[in-house]
């Protein structure tokens, strides 16, 4: 094909759909305007210690990564986790509690009271809401399930996945398979049920049943692949300035290396964060601008931890632990990283990744940095029984980390598939359309090149 196509980004949204582009025939450009490809994905190597400052890994939900990942060569470098991995921990009143996977370790649990177990019973019986498509995480679950429920399970739950506020979030737009649920079959427990015959028949697993992988040099080995397989079609340090129509296709000016360049594309795809595309988009379409500038980025620290074994007290069993906003604490939870896959470090240490921030309490970034780690540390080592100072400790602040679908979010879905009728040829793609795990990346990777290759074939 002849077609030319400028890829805006170099996360993994944007290489995984130039590989398929490319593997087409389409004439692929990506346009970066970092030093590394990778995007959120970055993995640093501190001494013996290997380091994921973003995602640390990913689910297979989908047959498109195990695809990827074969025809990129990187089959043998992918890793699974381990079976310990499988535990959660949820801290309530200053103690970590399992999160209960089956109905026996439900009814034995004391993470929930008696009287929010008898609550969840009556889940089944509860009608759908009248709200729709504006309804926060937190109506929708206090409503089907009751306050503690969202309190221990769901709150903390959205922390570590968006590091957000269940009273923002819109179910319909960051939980679509859990409004799907209740819309579909009536409710969350008989919905369940019957979603899993569905799934098989698409070749989908389920989030809680999906396997978690990495790779040995960490997540950011799969996008530094792509980008070599695409080799000189990636170029680095391209700040991309605007995006104008130019005759039957469009013309991308970039800054590269202070020289302005222009490349004229018969498409254009930008992966890149909503707060970059505004600008790019801004001459094209203000309105567009408008809905782009208004998704909120909350600021995010991951700090990173490392401690001889023999210092903590409490067993290395799960996968780490989640913090409801009702423990009042300076975190948002922590991976306990080395647990999950085996080369994090050496056998006598391990390492720990913390959350700290989202938009449950972004305020906390007015303090100097090393009071924020401070408290922190204070805090996490009395809850792992740790009684001495990390022999390593590195941190990564994200100044605007994840995209909030908060509610209304789907004015901005509509406005974005609005942009793209009237301006054919651009397609607009990110963690902020369709979801922000990499395991979403990947299948809105597979997604959005069927639909350039559809619009192609018109």
């Amino acid at each position: 094909m002849s077609k030319k196509i400028v890829v805006l980004g170099a996360g993994i949204s944007g290489l995984s759909t130039a590989f398929w582009l490319y593997k087409e025939g389409y004439d692929v450009v990506v346009l970066e305007k970092n030093k590394e490809v990778g995007g959120a994905m970055e993995s640093v190597m501190i001494n013996d210690f290997l380091f994921d400052r973003g995602p640390n890994s990913g689910l297979e939900t989908t047959p498109v990564i195990s695809k990827l990942v074969k025809e990129t060569g990187l089959s043998k470098e992918m890793m699974y986790a381990n079976q310990e991995g499988n535990k959660r921990y949820i801290l309530r009143d200053n103690q970590l509690h399992a999160l209960p996977m089956n109905p026996l370790s439900f009814i034995k649990t004391k993470l929930f009271s008696g009287k929010a177990k008898m609550r969840l019973m009556l889940e089944p019986f509860i009608g759908r809401s009248k709200e729709g498509y504006y309804q926060s995480i937190s109506q929708f679950v206090r409503r089907r399930l009751g306050q503690e429920f969202l309190d221990y399970a769901i709150n903390p739950f959205v922390a570590g996945v968006y590091a957000g506020d269940p009273d923002k979030l819109s179910v319909y737009s960051a939980f679509p398979k859990l409004y799907e649920l209740e819309e579909k079959y009536g409710g969350l427990i008989i919905g369940t049920i019957r979603s899993i015959k569905e799934r098989k028949g698409r070749a989908e697993v389920s989030k809680n049943h999906a396997k978690m992988f990495s790779f040995r040099n960490g997540m950011q080995s799969l996008p530094k692949t792509i980008a070599a397989k695409l080799s000189d079609r990636v170029i680095l340090l391209a700040d991309v300035e605007t995006v104008e129509k130019s005759g039957e296709g469009y013309k991308v000016t970039y800054n590269n290396a202070g020289e302005k360049r222009e490349i004229t594309a018969d498409y254009v795809l930008s992966t890149v964060p909503a707060y970059v595309a505004s600008n790019i988009f801004r001459n094209l379409d203000t309105k567009l601008s408008e809905h782009l500038d208004s998704i909120e980025y909350p600021p995010v620290m991951v700090l990173y931890l490392a401690y001889p074994k023999d210092k903590i007290k409490q067993p290395l069993d799960g996968f780490g632990f989640l913090i409801p906003k009702k423990e009042k604490k300076s975190f948002l939870g922590a991976i306990w990283s080395s647990v999950i896959f085996d080369n994090r470090t050496s056998g006598d240490n391990a390492t720990f990744t913390l959350f700290i921030g989202g938009a449950r309490s972004p305020e906390i970034f007015s303090l100097d940095k090393e009071i924020i780690i401070k408290k922190v540390l204070n805090e996490f080592h009395e809850i792992m029984g740790i009684n001495s100072e990390p022999i390593m400790k590195s941190y990564r602040y994200w100044s605007k980390a994840i995209p909030q679908y908060n509610i209304g979010y789907i004015e901005h879905e509509r406005y974005c598939d609005l942009f793209e009728i009237n301006n054919p040829g651009i397609f607009i793609s990110g963690n902020y359309r369709g979801g922000i795990s990499v395991g979403d990346c990947l299948k809105n990777s597979d997604l959005v090149f069927q639909k350039i290759n559809k619009h192609n074939n018109q």
